[in-house]
C-alpha cells in the first residue's frame, strides 16, 4: 500500500488453518444460517434510513421556506437537528451503503452511497481513505489516514512528537469540532490530488480530471442548496445562515470524530508496527483479523439508543471484522465474536459507557502528547 511519502507494501501474517480469523468467520456465518437471516439490512434498517434523511431535510425546509423567520432561536435549533441528521446519515446510512452492507443489491448500495455527496462529502475519496486504507491498515502510521489527520495531533506512538502535543488532550476537541468543515471545503480536493499521485484513483475506476470535475460539481450543488437557497428564501441575513451552517458542522464534526476515535485511539490499542524481513519486505507479526482485535475497541454496548443512532459503530470490533454485514446485526454477533476471541486467548476490548470511553481516549491523547 501507499504512504503519503513513498510507495510501501505491508503484508499481514497468514491467517492459518483453524485460526481465529477462520473460526470467527464460520461462527458468524453459522449464526445467520441457523436463524435464516440475511446479513444485509432489514425493514428496520430502511425505516431508520427514512428517519435520518427526514431528520436532516425537514429542518432544512423549515429554515429555507421561511417557517421560522423572525425567530433566531428556532432557526438555530433547526441547524442543531440538521447536525444530528448529518451524523445519522453518515453513520447509519452512507457508511453501510459504501461498505456494500445496506442491501444485497449492488445498485441500491451504489445509489445510496451517494447520499454522502448530498451532505457535502465525496464517495470516491471516502472509499479510498476509509474502506481501503483505514480498514486494511488500522492504526498503522503512514497508511491509516485516520490516525494522521493533521500535524497538530499525534495519534500513534510512532509519529513524531512536538512540544505542543503535550496539550493535545485539551485542544483536540476544537479540531474535532471543525473536522467536517475542513472536509467540506478543502480535504476532498487535497485527497484527490494525493491519491492520484499514488495511483489510488484507479481503484475507484476514475481519473484525476474526471474526479475533480465531479467533485467540483458536487461541491457547487452542496453549497448552492445549503447556503445560497436559505439566504435567498429564509428571511434571515446571510451571516445568520453562515452561523447556522457552522453550528451544524460543529455538532457533526465533534460527534463523528468522537464516534470514530473512541474505537481506535485508546489506551488498549497496540499500535503494532511492521518489521522488515531479510528480503526488505515489511511484515506484520499478526494476521489481519488479530490486528483488528488488538487495535479496536467497542464502547457502550448496552446503550441501545446510541447503537441505533450511530449505526452500531460502538461495535467497532464487529464492524472491522465484518464490514460487509449491516450494522443492525452487530449487537447479535458481538457475543459470538467475543467468545471466539476468548477461546483463542485474544483480547476483546470494550468500554462499558461513552463517558469511560471518552476518558480513555483523552488519557491516550495525553499520553501520546508526553511520551
Amino acid at each position: 500500500m501507499i504512504t503519503r511519502q513513498k510507495k510501501e507494501i505491508v503484508r499481514f501474517a497468514p491467517k492459518g488453518n483453524n485460526s481465529f480469523a477462520e473460526s470467527v468467520k464460520l461462527n458468524v456465518e453459522a449464526y445467520f444460517a441457523t436463524h435464516g437471516l440475511s446479513s444485509y439490512g432489514n425493514a428496520a434498517m430502511w425505516y431508520k434510513t427514512v428517519f435520518m434523511v427526514l431528520l436532516y431535510f425537514i429542518p432544512y425546509l423549515v429554515v429555507t421556506l421561511g417557517f421560522v423567520a423572525g425567530n433566531p432561536w428556532l432557526f438555530l435549533l433547526m441547524y442543531v437537528f440538521m447536525g444530528l441528521g448529518v451524523v445519522g446519515i453518515g453513520t447509519a446510512v452512507m457508511h453501510d451503503a459504501n461498505h456494500g452492507a445496506l442491501s444485497k443489491n449492488k445498485k441500491v448500495n451504489g445509489f445510496m452511497s451517494h447520499i454522502l455527496e448530498v451532505i457535502g462529502g465525496y464517495t470516491v475519496t471516502w472509499k479510498i481513505q476509509h474502506n481501503i486504507l483505514h480498514h486494511t491498515y488500522t492504526n498503522l502510521n503512514g497508511l491509516d489516514e485516520d490516525i494522521t489527520p493533521t500535524f497538530l495531533l499525534r495519534f500513534t506512538p510512532s509519529a513524531e512528537r512536538k512540544r505542543y502535543h503535550r496539550l493535545q488532550f485539551i485542544y483536540a476537541w476544537g479540531i474535532y469540532a471543525i473536522m467536517t468543515l475542513f472536509w467540506m471545503t478543502i480535504k476532498d480536493f487535497r485527497q484527490l490530488w494525493r491519491y492520484n499521485q499514488h495511483k489510488l484513483l484507479v481503484k475507484e475506476k476514475t481519473t484525476l480530471p474526471t474526479a475533480m470535475t465531479h467533485l467540483t460539481l458536487f461541491k457547487m450543488f452542496y453549497y448552492g442548496y445549503i447556503i445560497v437557497l436559505p439566504i435567498l428564501f429564509s428571511g434571515f441575513a446571510w451571516w445568520m445562515i453562515v452561523v447556522g451552517f457552522v453550528v451544524m458542522h460543529v455538532i457533526a464534526g465533534l460527534s463523528l470524530a468522537s464516534i470514530f476515535q473512541l474505537a481506535h485511539v485508546m489506551e488498549s490499542s497496540s499500535f503494532a508496527e511492521p518489521v522488515t524481513d531479510n528480503q526488505g519486505k515489511k511484515q506484520m507479526e499478526d494476521n489481519w483479523a488479530v490486528h483488528q482485535l488488538l487495535n479496536t475497541s467497542n464502547y457502550a454496548p448496552k446503550n441501545a439508543l446510541l447503537t441505533w443512532f450511530i449505526g452500531g459503530l460502538n461495535f467497532q470490533i464487529e464492524h472491522h471484522l465484518f464490514p460487509n454485514i449491516c450494522h443492525v446485526h452487530y449487537s447479535k454477533i458481538s457475543p459470538i465474536v467475543h467468545q471466539t476471541a476468548k477461546a483463542y486467548g485474544l483480547p476483546y476490548h470494550v468500554q462499558p459507557t461513552v463517558l469511560k470511553a471518552l476518558w480513555s481516549h483523552t488519557m491516550m491523547l495525553k499520553q501520546l502528547g508526553r511520551e
